[in-house]
């Protein structure tokens, strides 16, 4: 019998290599063409200034200068840092406080999760425009706008964003939490654990995979928002430079790279791209600095 079973896994393990190359080439190829060749191709553009992928001119790193050079992007850079620090922090202790809440069997726990949820169906640019309605309409009481003040700019978009992202990262939580297992949790109170005791010595060790996975995500998403930042607040207010720049103040990076490329000076398409390179360093370098530091803290169950 166990010549059998030997013989039908070594039969099962050639059809799968005979078949895997059907699978995986299709992807393979999805990925080369959707991701590798554009950004390769976008990394090559940012050493040239073009104003189509056919006609260009190699300057270098001239764009990468000019990058550096201005003054809007090092401001939409510490801004973005500060606006993805405020909303990493809030929308994952709001999301693992809701979750941890709904994992008490609480009646209606399941129309709770629901209703937490929806935000995150609508999509980022009508999000927007249905958040800087009812800002207008709350802000205007008192004669303030959210266009027009950047503080209350920043708060709004920290607002828009807990209120879209805090249900999907509370059912990524409520899996975590669902996942603990029990014996630790009954040995704790055996052993006379107080609430918080057990929360954060027993339950939140053993979510931190889930931790890791959201603060990823609201990191990344936090970096990366463009959508909701154009249709909230557009980058305004802005502020004029003795120079005659301007500076949005309540503009983000993939913002100001979208303003760059697409603004008056076709010439500048080049320095967008470079912006654009940049930008994908920063987000895989500090995506991937989250991932190790955050993974080192899992315990094995």
């Amino acid at each position: 019998m166990k010549k059998k079973k030997v013989g039908n896994n070594n039969i099962i393990r050639n059809d799968i290599r005979k078949w895997a190359p059907v699978f995986l080439l299709p992807m393979l190829a999805a990925f080369i063409i959707g991701f590798v060749w554009p950004f390769l191709q976008g990394l090559f553009l940012s050493f040239t200034q073009f104003k189509t992928t056919s006609r260009w001119e190699w300057v270098g790193i001239t764009n990468y200068v000019k990058a550096f050079q201005d003054e809007s992007f090092l401001y939409s850079f510490g801004y973005t840092a500060m606006y993805a620090l405020v909303s990493l922090v809030l929308i994952n202790v709001l999301a693992f406080a809701v979750a941890y809440a709904l994992t008490l069997k609480i009646k209606g726990a399941n129309l709770f999760r629901t209703a937490f949820f929806m935000p995150n169906l609508i999509g980022g640019i009508v999000l927007g425009y249905i958040w800087s309605m009812i800002f207008d309409g709350v802000l205007g009481a008192y004669g303030e706008s959210i266009l027009t003040n950047s503080t209350w700019g920043f708060w709004g978009l920290i607002i828009l964003m807990c209120w879209q992202q805090i249900g999907y990262m509370m059912i990524i939580y409520i899996a975590g939490l669902q996942a603990v297992p029990e014996d630790m949790l009954e040995a704790a109170r055996i052993d006379g654990a107080s609430s918080s005791q057990t929360l954060f010595r027993v339950t939140i060790p053993n979510v931190m995979p889930s931790i890791t996975i959201c603060m990823f995500l609201s990191l990344t998403n936090g970096f990366k928002l463009f959508d909701q930042n154009l249709a909230l607040t557009g980058g305004l207010p802005y502020i004029i430079n003795p120079d005659g720049s301007s500076v949005h103040t309540t503009e983000m990076l993939a913002l100001n790279i979208y303003n760059t490329f697409y603004g008056q000076n076709i010439n500048a398409r080049g320095t967008a791209q470079a912006k654009a390179v940049l930008f994908f360093i920063l987000v895989a370098t500090i995506g991937l600095f989250q991932l190790v530091s955050t993974r080192k803290k899992e315990v094995q169950q």
